[in-house]
């Protein structure tokens, strides 16, 4: 409980924590009510995922959540306070923990926002863009198994990615470095598949890549076509996550600070 209150005093006094999560949750938003205001759907009809289409947000939001996970313990690193948080918890594992729970916590709650306002979104502008009852298109609804499963997901993805940016961050013990390896992780990665011409390479580069896999979990049409399921692609990340923080606590137990 030390551990927890320690943690959640200086990330909620930290410059920047609640501006982060303003900015995730405005940006998303943003991103997500620009995207459903610039598709239409004609008379003829289209097929479109309106649920994954008012989700497109969390792609720009996640770079603020990953910036989020690093400056959660890349800052006292940067500082040197590492070694007073060390010194006054000696247990590493333990302050580890207390900061991933803090972190998850926030993001969680941050996110749901993010997505809840991302649908309410797109249930207002979509209908008025041809996405209607008379093209094929129920209303957004969370009553809908698919579209529940997409915003939960969407929200886990989020946490995710800021997990795996606190424990790359505790690895590189480089602020700097820590976000570029994330963000080239989750931007440069779905650009090499693009480059990639044998089909199937190109199928399992997108199973393991984390945002691709990851966001897998927003589809609700077509999910055969998908080159990983919904919640298999979430596994994948999830698995990204636990080895970045597995590396992360060995780097704490055999490195000094």
């Amino acid at each position: 409980m030390n551990s927890l209150r320690a943690e959640w005093t200086k990330v909620r006094t930290a410059p920047g924590t609640g501006w982060l999560l303003i900015g995730t949750v405005v940006l998303t938003i943003a991103l997500s009510a620009g995207a459903a205001a610039a598709v239409t759907c004609p008379a003829g009809g289209c097929r479109q995922d309106i649920t994954k289409l008012s989700l497109t947000g969390i792609v720009l939001g996640q770079a603020v959540v990953a910036i989020l996970g690093v400056q959660v313990i890349g800052g006292e690193y940067s500082t040197g306070m590492i070694r007073t948080t060390f010194a006054a918890l000696p247990r590493r594992w333990e302050v580890l923990t207390a900061k991933a729970f803090v972190l998850s916590t926030m993001v969680l709650a941050g996110g749901a926002v993010a997505v809840l306002g991302s649908l309410l979104t797109g249930s207002l502008i979509l209908p008025g863009n041809g996405f209607n009852a008379e093209n094929g298109y129920a209303a957004l609804s969370l009553a809908d198994g698919s579209t529940l499963r997409a915003a939960v997901g969407s929200v886990l993805y989020l946490a995710l990615i800021a997990l795996f940016s606190l424990g790359m961050a505790t690895a590189l013990r480089d602020s700097a470095a820590a976000v570029g390896v994330v963000l080239a992780l989750l931007y440069l990665f779905p650009i090499v598949i693009l480059a990639v011409t044998d089909p199937d390479w190109h199928r399992r580069l997108q199973q393991i890549a984390p945002m691709n896999a990851g966001l897998a979990v927003q589809a609700t049409v077509d999910l055969d076509d998908l080159p990983i399921g919904p919640w298999a692609g979430l596994g994948v990340l999830s698995l990204w996550t636990a080895g970045a923080l597995l590396v992360a606590g060995l780097t704490l137990r055999l490195r000094d600070a």
